[in-house]
Order: C-alpha cells, then structure tokens, then sequence
C-alpha cells in the first residue's frame, strides 16, 4: 500500500474483538469481515484497493 500513498488520503484498518477487522480507504469501506464472514485471501485485499482506485492510477516504484 505504501506504494499508493500519492493517492490516498485516509488509509484505516480498524480491529475489533473476535478477529474482526475493517479496511477503509478515503472512508470508504473496501473491506469487513464481519460483513463478509471471513478473512480476506492472500492479495485480496489489495486486489480490492487496485479496482477501488481504477487501473489508469500507478504505483509509485519500489525503493531500493
């Protein structure tokens, strides 16, 4: 996510009891366990970010 930060102004991840956890960007919700009733996949998460932002915006490149 680090790699995004030109684009987000607001990044949350907010953890409650019994493993549930929340992932919002700008205040939009991308992500609820709850909700979902599960853990995300591997990349998942990232995966949802990508299609929130839309494929025109990249990444910054990773430091070396």
């Amino acid at each position: 996510m680090s790699r995004y930060h030109h684009v987000i102004s607001r990044f949350e991840f907010i953890t409650g009891s019994k493993g549930v956890f929340k992932f919002t960007v700008n205040d939009q919700v991308l992500f609820s366990k709850k909700d979902i009733g599960r853990h995300a996949e591997p990349g998942e998460v990232l995966a949802l970010f990508q299609a929130f932002i839309g494929p025109d915006v990249k990444p910054y490149p990773e430091e070396l």
